[in-house]
Protein backbone atom coordinates (compact mmCIF):
# COMPACT_ATOMS: atom_id res chain seq x y z
CA UNK A 1 0.00 0.00 0.00
CA UNK A 2 1.24 3.52 -0.79
CA UNK A 3 0.43 6.88 0.80
CA UNK A 4 -2.33 7.75 -1.68
CA UNK A 5 -4.23 4.51 -1.06
CA UNK A 6 -3.83 4.95 2.69
CA UNK A 7 -5.26 8.47 2.49
CA UNK A 8 -8.20 7.20 0.43
CA UNK A 9 -8.86 4.54 3.07
CA UNK A 10 -8.89 7.24 5.75
CA UNK A 11 -11.35 9.20 3.63
CA UNK A 12 -13.62 6.14 3.54
CA UNK A 13 -13.25 5.81 7.32
CA UNK A 14 -14.32 9.43 7.80
CA UNK A 15 -17.37 8.80 5.62
CA UNK A 16 -18.43 5.76 7.66
CA UNK A 17 -17.80 7.51 10.98
CA UNK A 18 -19.87 10.48 9.84
CA UNK A 19 -22.83 8.23 9.05
CA UNK A 20 -22.34 6.35 12.35
CA UNK A 21 -22.86 9.59 14.27
CA UNK A 22 -26.58 9.29 13.52
CA UNK A 23 -26.65 5.67 14.72
CA UNK A 24 -24.90 6.69 17.94
CA UNK A 25 -27.45 9.43 18.66
CA UNK A 26 -30.35 7.05 18.02
CA UNK A 27 -28.85 4.35 20.27
CA UNK A 28 -28.92 6.71 23.26
CA UNK A 29 -32.71 6.79 23.00
CA UNK A 30 -32.94 3.07 23.79
CA UNK A 31 -30.05 2.10 26.08
CA UNK A 32 -27.22 3.38 28.24
CA UNK A 33 -24.25 4.91 26.39
CA UNK A 34 -21.49 2.79 27.95
CA UNK A 35 -23.49 -0.43 27.49
CA UNK A 36 -23.93 0.51 23.84
CA UNK A 37 -20.17 1.01 23.48
CA UNK A 38 -19.53 -2.39 25.06
CA UNK A 39 -21.98 -4.20 22.77
CA UNK A 40 -20.86 -2.50 19.57
CA UNK A 41 -17.19 -3.29 20.20
CA UNK A 42 -18.02 -6.83 21.24
CA UNK A 43 -19.28 -7.25 17.68
CA UNK A 44 -16.12 -5.59 16.35
CA UNK A 45 -13.97 -7.93 18.44
CA UNK A 46 -15.80 -11.01 17.16
CA UNK A 47 -15.49 -9.75 13.59
CA UNK A 48 -11.70 -9.34 13.89
CA UNK A 49 -11.04 -12.61 15.74
CA UNK A 50 -10.47 -14.82 12.64
CA UNK A 51 -8.21 -12.26 10.93
CA UNK A 52 -6.20 -11.64 14.11
CA UNK A 53 -5.78 -15.41 14.57
CA UNK A 54 -4.50 -15.78 11.00
CA UNK A 55 -2.05 -12.92 11.57
CA UNK A 56 -0.87 -14.60 14.79
CA UNK A 57 -0.22 -17.89 13.00
CA UNK A 58 1.56 -16.10 10.17
CA UNK A 59 3.85 -14.22 12.60
CA UNK A 60 4.12 -17.02 15.17
CA UNK A 61 7.90 -17.15 14.95
CA UNK A 62 8.14 -13.51 15.95
CA UNK A 63 6.45 -13.28 19.36
CA UNK A 64 5.31 -9.94 20.70
CA UNK A 65 7.27 -8.29 23.47
CA UNK A 66 5.59 -7.37 26.71
CA UNK A 67 6.07 -3.68 25.96
CA UNK A 68 4.23 -4.07 22.64
CA UNK A 69 1.28 -5.80 24.30
CA UNK A 70 1.18 -3.07 26.96
CA UNK A 71 1.18 -0.36 24.28
CA UNK A 72 -1.68 -2.09 22.44
CA UNK A 73 -3.59 -2.24 25.72
CA UNK A 74 -2.96 1.48 26.32
CA UNK A 75 -4.31 2.31 22.87
CA UNK A 76 -7.32 0.15 23.71
CA UNK A 77 -7.88 2.22 26.86
CA UNK A 78 -7.75 5.37 24.73
CA UNK A 79 -10.38 3.91 22.41
CA UNK A 80 -12.62 2.97 25.32
CA UNK A 81 -12.27 6.39 26.92
CA UNK A 82 -12.88 8.23 23.66
CA UNK A 83 -15.87 6.14 22.57
CA UNK A 84 -17.52 6.06 26.01
CA UNK A 85 -17.03 9.72 26.87
CA UNK A 86 -18.23 10.82 23.45
CA UNK A 87 -21.32 8.58 23.69
CA UNK A 88 -22.07 9.85 27.20
CA UNK A 89 -21.53 13.42 26.08
CA UNK A 90 -24.07 13.07 23.28
CA UNK A 91 -26.71 12.41 25.95
CA UNK A 92 -26.09 15.69 27.75
CA UNK A 93 -25.20 18.17 25.01
CA UNK A 94 -26.56 19.56 21.78
CA UNK A 95 -25.46 18.37 18.35
CA UNK A 96 -24.16 21.91 17.75
CA UNK A 97 -21.74 21.80 20.65
CA UNK A 98 -20.84 18.14 20.16
CA UNK A 99 -19.99 18.51 16.49
CA UNK A 100 -17.61 21.37 17.14
CA UNK A 101 -15.94 19.90 20.23
CA UNK A 102 -15.33 16.51 18.59
CA UNK A 103 -13.30 18.23 15.87
CA UNK A 104 -10.82 19.67 18.38
CA UNK A 105 -8.78 16.43 18.48
CA UNK A 106 -7.32 17.54 15.14
CA UNK A 107 -5.14 20.15 16.84
CA UNK A 108 -4.27 17.83 19.75
CA UNK A 109 -2.69 15.10 17.61
CA UNK A 110 0.41 17.04 16.46
CA UNK A 111 0.89 18.29 20.03
CA UNK A 112 0.81 14.75 21.46
CA UNK A 113 3.13 13.47 18.71
CA UNK A 114 5.54 16.30 19.56
CA UNK A 115 5.41 15.43 23.27
CA UNK A 116 5.90 11.68 22.70
CA UNK A 117 8.38 11.60 19.82
CA UNK A 118 9.93 15.07 19.81
CA UNK A 119 8.87 15.65 16.18
CA UNK A 120 7.73 19.25 15.87
CA UNK A 121 4.47 19.83 13.97
CA UNK A 122 4.93 21.51 10.60
CA UNK A 123 3.48 24.95 10.11
CA UNK A 124 1.24 23.86 7.24
CA UNK A 125 -0.24 21.05 9.34
CA UNK A 126 -1.07 23.48 12.15
CA UNK A 127 -2.61 25.94 9.69
CA UNK A 128 -4.66 23.17 8.09
CA UNK A 129 -5.80 22.02 11.55
CA UNK A 130 -7.01 25.53 12.38
CA UNK A 131 -8.91 25.62 9.08
CA UNK A 132 -10.54 22.32 10.00
CA UNK A 133 -11.63 23.65 13.40
CA UNK A 134 -13.00 26.83 11.83
CA UNK A 135 -14.90 24.71 9.32
CA UNK A 136 -16.35 22.55 12.07
CA UNK A 137 -17.51 25.71 13.84
CA UNK A 138 -19.35 26.86 10.73
CA UNK A 139 -21.01 23.46 10.23
CA UNK A 140 -22.82 23.88 13.56
CA UNK A 141 -26.46 24.74 13.24
CA UNK A 142 -26.25 28.26 14.62
CA UNK A 143 -22.57 29.09 14.17
CA UNK A 144 -22.06 29.86 17.86
CA UNK A 145 -21.33 27.85 20.96
CA UNK A 146 -24.32 27.25 23.18
CA UNK A 147 -24.37 27.09 26.98
CA UNK A 148 -21.60 24.94 28.45
CA UNK A 149 -22.79 21.60 29.84
CA UNK A 150 -21.44 18.42 31.42
CA UNK A 151 -21.74 16.70 28.05
CA UNK A 152 -19.44 19.30 26.47
CA UNK A 153 -16.77 18.58 29.07
CA UNK A 154 -17.05 14.83 28.44
CA UNK A 155 -16.63 15.26 24.67
CA UNK A 156 -13.66 17.57 25.21
CA UNK A 157 -11.95 14.93 27.40
CA UNK A 158 -12.82 12.33 24.76
CA UNK A 159 -10.85 14.40 22.23
CA UNK A 160 -7.69 13.82 24.27
CA UNK A 161 -8.32 10.07 24.17
CA UNK A 162 -9.00 10.08 20.41
CA UNK A 163 -5.83 12.07 19.82
CA UNK A 164 -3.86 9.67 22.01
CA UNK A 165 -5.07 6.64 20.05
CA UNK A 166 -4.27 8.24 16.69
CA UNK A 167 -0.83 9.36 17.90
CA UNK A 168 0.21 6.06 19.54
CA UNK A 169 -1.00 3.66 16.82
CA UNK A 170 1.91 4.44 14.41
CA UNK A 171 4.41 3.82 17.22
CA UNK A 172 3.00 0.32 17.76
CA UNK A 173 2.91 -0.37 14.02
CA UNK A 174 6.54 0.72 13.63
CA UNK A 175 7.59 -1.82 16.27
CA UNK A 176 5.65 -4.83 15.01
CA UNK A 177 3.85 -5.84 11.83
CA UNK A 178 0.59 -6.75 13.57
CA UNK A 179 -2.14 -4.23 12.72
CA UNK A 180 -4.93 -6.76 13.23
CA UNK A 181 -3.62 -7.67 16.68
CA UNK A 182 -3.79 -3.98 17.58
CA UNK A 183 -7.38 -3.72 16.33
CA UNK A 184 -8.36 -6.98 18.09
CA UNK A 185 -6.83 -5.77 21.36
CA UNK A 186 -8.47 -2.36 21.12
CA UNK A 187 -11.89 -3.85 20.56
CA UNK A 188 -11.44 -6.44 23.31
CA UNK A 189 -10.39 -3.88 25.92
CA UNK A 190 -13.25 -1.56 24.95
CA UNK A 191 -15.84 -4.34 24.90
CA UNK A 192 -14.85 -5.77 28.30
CA UNK A 193 -14.68 -2.39 30.05
CA UNK A 194 -17.84 -1.15 28.35
CA UNK A 195 -19.89 -4.18 29.35
CA UNK A 196 -18.50 -4.30 32.90
CA UNK A 197 -19.09 -0.62 33.60
CA UNK A 198 -22.29 -0.34 31.57
CA UNK A 199 -24.02 -3.39 33.00
CA UNK A 200 -22.98 -2.38 36.49
CA UNK A 201 -24.18 1.22 36.32
CA UNK A 202 -26.85 1.54 33.63
CA UNK A 203 -30.35 0.09 33.28
CA UNK A 204 -30.60 -2.42 30.45
CA UNK A 205 -33.68 -4.11 29.04
CA UNK A 206 -34.14 -6.62 26.26
CA UNK A 207 -36.63 -4.26 24.62
CA UNK A 208 -34.08 -1.45 24.59
CA UNK A 209 -31.36 -3.67 23.14
CA UNK A 210 -33.71 -4.96 20.43
CA UNK A 211 -34.71 -1.39 19.53
CA UNK A 212 -31.04 -0.39 19.36
CA UNK A 213 -29.95 -3.42 17.28
CA UNK A 214 -29.69 -1.52 13.97
CA UNK A 215 -27.41 1.05 15.63
CA UNK A 216 -25.40 -1.67 17.40
CA UNK A 217 -24.84 -3.62 14.19
CA UNK A 218 -23.96 -0.59 12.09
CA UNK A 219 -21.63 0.88 14.72
CA UNK A 220 -20.15 -2.51 15.64
CA UNK A 221 -19.58 -3.98 12.18
CA UNK A 222 -19.25 -1.00 9.85
CA UNK A 223 -17.91 1.82 12.04
CA UNK A 224 -15.99 -0.44 14.44
CA UNK A 225 -14.86 -3.72 12.92
CA UNK A 226 -14.42 -2.33 9.41
CA UNK A 227 -13.63 1.39 9.66
CA UNK A 228 -11.45 1.37 12.79
CA UNK A 229 -9.43 -1.49 11.31
CA UNK A 230 -8.96 0.42 8.06
CA UNK A 231 -7.76 3.38 10.10
CA UNK A 232 -5.06 1.27 11.73
CA UNK A 233 -3.97 -0.22 8.40
CA UNK A 234 -3.80 3.22 6.78
CA UNK A 235 -1.81 4.75 9.64
CA UNK A 236 1.13 2.56 8.70
CA UNK A 237 1.61 4.95 5.75
CA UNK A 238 -0.01 8.26 6.72
CA UNK A 239 1.54 10.35 9.56
CA UNK A 240 -0.71 10.96 12.58
CA UNK A 241 -1.29 14.69 12.06
CA UNK A 242 -2.25 14.27 8.41
CA UNK A 243 -4.40 11.25 9.31
CA UNK A 244 -6.27 13.33 11.89
CA UNK A 245 -6.96 16.01 9.29
CA UNK A 246 -8.45 13.51 6.85
CA UNK A 247 -10.51 11.95 9.64
CA UNK A 248 -11.82 15.40 10.54
CA UNK A 249 -13.91 15.13 7.36
CA UNK A 250 -16.11 12.98 9.61
CA UNK A 251 -17.97 16.16 10.58
CA UNK A 252 -18.62 16.92 6.90
CA UNK A 253 -20.02 13.47 6.25
CA UNK A 254 -22.06 13.66 9.47
CA UNK A 255 -23.66 16.89 8.26
CA UNK A 256 -24.35 15.39 4.83
CA UNK A 257 -25.78 12.23 6.42
CA UNK A 258 -28.08 14.33 8.57
CA UNK A 259 -29.26 16.22 5.51
CA UNK A 260 -29.89 13.03 3.51
CA UNK A 261 -31.22 10.68 6.19
CA UNK A 262 -32.85 13.07 8.66
CA UNK A 263 -33.85 15.87 6.24
CA UNK A 264 -31.76 18.36 8.21
CA UNK A 265 -31.13 21.63 6.40
CA UNK A 266 -27.57 22.71 5.63
CA UNK A 267 -27.06 26.48 5.84
CA UNK A 268 -24.73 28.53 3.68
CA UNK A 269 -22.24 28.75 6.55
CA UNK A 270 -22.31 24.95 6.85
CA UNK A 271 -21.34 24.57 3.20
CA UNK A 272 -18.53 27.08 3.76
CA UNK A 273 -17.42 25.06 6.79
CA UNK A 274 -17.28 21.88 4.71
CA UNK A 275 -15.19 23.72 2.13
CA UNK A 276 -12.73 24.96 4.79
CA UNK A 277 -12.21 21.46 6.20
CA UNK A 278 -11.66 20.09 2.70
CA UNK A 279 -9.23 22.93 1.95
CA UNK A 280 -7.25 22.11 5.09
CA UNK A 281 -6.94 18.47 4.04
CA UNK A 282 -5.88 19.45 0.51
CA UNK A 283 -3.24 21.88 1.79
CA UNK A 284 -1.75 19.27 4.13
CA UNK A 285 -1.71 16.63 1.38
CA UNK A 286 -0.19 19.05 -1.13
CA UNK A 287 2.56 19.97 1.31
CA UNK A 288 3.32 16.27 1.91
CA UNK A 289 3.46 15.62 -1.85
CA UNK A 290 5.85 18.53 -2.42
CA UNK A 291 8.13 17.28 0.37
CA UNK A 292 8.21 13.82 -1.20
CA UNK A 293 9.06 15.28 -4.63
CA UNK A 294 11.87 17.44 -3.20
CA UNK A 295 13.25 14.43 -1.34
CA UNK A 296 13.35 12.32 -4.51
CA UNK A 297 15.00 15.14 -6.46
CA UNK A 298 17.71 15.54 -3.82
CA UNK A 299 18.42 11.79 -3.87
CA UNK A 300 18.80 11.81 -7.66
CA UNK A 301 20.94 14.95 -7.75
CA UNK A 302 24.66 14.02 -7.72
CA UNK A 303 27.07 15.60 -5.30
Amino acid sequence: MNRLRADLLLLLVACIWGAAFIAQKQANENMGPVSFVGLRFLLSWMMLAPVAFYEHVKNGRRPLRGADVALAGLIGLCLFAGASLQQMGLVATTATNGGFLTALYVILVPVIVWAVTGARPRGMVLFASLLSIAGSWLITETGHFEQWSRGDALILIADVAWAGAISLAPIFLSRTDRPFFLAFTQYGVTAVLGLMIGLGSEPLSSEGVIAALPSIFFAGLCSGGFAYTLQILAQRYTPPAEAALILSLESVFAALSGAILLSERLTGSAFLGCALILLGVILAEAAATLRAIRFRVRRRTPG
